[in-house]
């Protein structure tokens, strides 16, 4: 089903806007920015005061919040700001931070958003092969388009097209995520062979995907840049 032609991309992205407006804010304990919580990362203290990624901030206890890539993460633990800002986040001395931590939180977040995406599959809602992707997203039945980081420039080019065609938006920038994971990675945590495009069926699991991807860019310094942002996008 084709979006209704008085309902533009414009008024969809001020919708978004709006929405993240209202969104609950944390605010970093390095950075010391207030940042919307859906893109922001939770690090958990253990009881035996042992900081730990919380990828899904589900974690009981007590926490604090970062919004910085993984280079910044490393170099404020290097610096010892990460362990002043938890001394006084958490006002107790004896905090320990594992030397690894950009990596294990790293791990956690690719971890967080391919289980993520592994549920999807399961419910029937993730649509992959490019043909089957192009089909389904000339008719208007994809919510949200997604190509591994190492995806070609010319399969990317045409399911972009065949998504702009299928929501009656051809000329604008809409075109679908390149996500921070290859192909090989995408491929083992699916279970399925040369994992290259990817799309989801259903606005609902769409937004589901958007807040562990969100925090994964973030990390990876992978999001897009401003001028360009209103282009990679899942629909509302």
């Amino acid at each position: 089903m084709r979006n209704p032609h008085n309902e533009t991309l414009r008024s969809k992205q001020t919708q978004v806007a709006r929405a993240q407006e209202d969104a609950p804010e944390r605010r970093c304990i390095v950075s010391g920015r207030a940042v919307s919580r859906d893109e922001s990362i939770r690090l958990a203290l253990s009881p035996d005061h042992c900081v730990l990624p919380d990828a899904l901030a589900r974690a009981p206890g007590r926490g604090a919040w970062i919004h910085v890539s993984k280079a910044e993460l490393a170099e404020s633990l290097e610096s010892g700001k990460l362990r002043a800002a938890f001394s006084r986040a958490f006002k107790t001395g004896g905090i320990q931070i594992p030397d690894d931590l950009p990596d294990l939180l790293e791990k956690a977040l690719d971890n967080a958003f391919l289980q993520r995406l592994g549920l999807e599959m399961r419910a029937g809602r993730l649509i992959l092969g490019s043909d089957r992707i192009a089909e389904q997203a000339r008719t208007g039945r994809v919510a949200a388009l997604f190509h591994a980081s190492d995806a070609s420039e010319d399969g990317t080019r045409k399911l972009d097209q065949a998504w702009r065609v299928g929501q009656d938006v051809e000329g604008s920038k809409l075109r679908g995520t390149r996500l921070p994971l290859d192909r090989a990675a995408l491929s083992v945590a699916l279970g399925r062979d040369n994992v290259v495009h990817l799309a989801l069926n259903d606005r609902s699991s769409a937004k589901r995907i958007a807040i562990p991807l969100r925090r994964l860019q973030i990390y990876k310094a992978a999001v897009p840049a401003a001028s360009d942002a209103d282009g990679d996008r899942v629909l509302d």
